[in-house]
């Protein structure tokens, strides 16, 4: 492994393929948050109906990344996330020549299809590739590369949608950050087989037998669906409730989102360091608690500015929850990662989903307040399982004798 992961550090292209997958895997979703008012004006549909892309999104992340716990027993971790980015480009070029609402719905959800093959298998190779204690800053690496497709894609995506209407960015951005993802991960990740041993049912059943017989395994799946049910209020809301609240421009509700992706990235990055020393659990009950708090605080604000900075803030740990929580959950089944990461992939999605659909009936019943405070409570929430079921298996490794 150690001579694997030289060779590896030496091509200088293995990290630096999973950041930039996990960088195009988020421009459609920039898309999707930052110009919601925009569809739903030209379908004719509200923003708590046009927010339901993201329902269906995660619906479809939620059920093929299940399947791709299979297929990582299966075939290469690389393969997979290759055919992943494959299927966001043809999802990207759908939503830009979409006649209609449904047609667009249907596009959007592949790219939920496509990144639930692709953000499963980069934090597997992650595991598969390098060794213990450098794992946790490249889980943050990939992680804030995830983030800053906001810093950058926001103020793109709002220039170029002011200038040609909001179709003409996924022609101009995100398409072409796709396909030169797609390139450099087909040059950039190794060939050799990193997981995917099992090549029969028996294998296959005892991958996901292994996970759902681990009640710290099963927390973390429980936690990370928690969480991202959470998140869905600050990455996917927010913009929205500045615009309709205080009457922000797109153009200033998109340095908001930049704002708040590079707190995002900031924490993913401190996270590497703190994960280290304070550990996988801690650095994950810590950020779980503060993250739902400040969520559930920023709709309360009656200020612009003072909603604003509690979204940055609770960025900042969203972030670093982000890192550490990937990081607890890659160490749970290291013999299974590929089905593991693909797991939690699914739960994941389906906490989007479930933010997403509480988010938007609250929306239409009763308001952001509503919302906030909802969210921001399931993170909350998360913050407990972790803390009453989860175990960090590597500092159990360095206790025993």
């Amino acid at each position: 492994m150690e001579t694997d992961y030289v060779q590896l550090t030496h091509r200088g292209l293995f990290l630096a393929s999973l950041v930039m997958s996990s960088f195009a895997s988020g421009p459609i979703s920039v898309f999707a948050s930052l110009l919601l008012i925009d569809i739903g004006s030209t379908f004719g549909t509200s923003v708590g109906i046009t927010g339901q892309m993201n329902t269906t999104y995660s619906i479809s992340a939620l059920i093929v990344a299940l399947l791709t716990g299979i297929l990582s027993t299966r075939f290469r971790h690389r393969s997979l996330l290759l055919c992943g980015m494959a299927l966001m480009l043809v999802s990207s070029l759908g939503c830009y020549l979409a006649p209609d609402f449904l047609t667009l719905v249907a596009s959007f959800s592949l790219s939920g299809v496509g990144y639930a093959m692709v953000n499963p298998m980069t934090f597997a190779l992650v595991g598969s590739h390098l060794p213990v204690e450098r794992r946790p800053n490249a889980v943050g690496g990939i992680v804030a590369g995830g983030a800053l497709v906001y810093v950058i894609g926001a103020p793109i995506i709002a220039i170029i949608a002011g200038t040609g209407g909001w179709r003409l960015p996924l022609l101009e951005f995100v398409i072409p950050i796709l396909f030169a993802s797609l390139l450099l991960s087909y040059f950039g990740l190794p060939r050799v087989r990193a997981g995917g041993g099992f090549t029969d049912d028996k294998g296959t059943f005892r991958s996901f037998m292994e996970v759902f017989t681990n009640r710290s395994a099963i927390a973390c799946l429980v936690g990370d669906s928690l969480r991202s049910a959470s998140f869905v209020a600050v990455v996917f809301f927010s913009a929205s409730f500045v615009r309709q609240k205080f009457n922000a421009s797109r153009d200033l509700a998109s340095l908001m989102i930049i704002g708040a992706a590079m707190s995002y990235v900031a924490g993913s990055l401190v996270s590497g360091f703190l994960v280290n020393r304070l550990g996988r659990k801690l650095s994950v009950i810590l950020a779980a608690l503060f993250a739902g708090s400040f969520t559930a605080a920023y709709v309360l604000a009656l200020d612009f500015n003072v909603s604003v900075a509690l979204i940055i803030v609770a960025s900042w740990f969203f972030g670093h929850l982000a890192s550490a929580a990937n990081s607890l959950t890659l160490e749970q089944i290291p013999s299974f990662r590929g089905t593991m990461m693909s797991l939690d992939t699914a739960a994941f999605n389906l906490g989007s989903a479930l933010g997403t659909t509480v988010g938007g009936l609250a929306l239409l019943i009763s308001g952001y307040e509503v919302l906030g405070f909802i969210l921001g409570a399931l993170c909350i929430m998360g913050a407990f399982v972790w803390s009453l079921f989860a175990v960090d298996p590597t500092r159990m490794a360095k206790a025993s004798p």
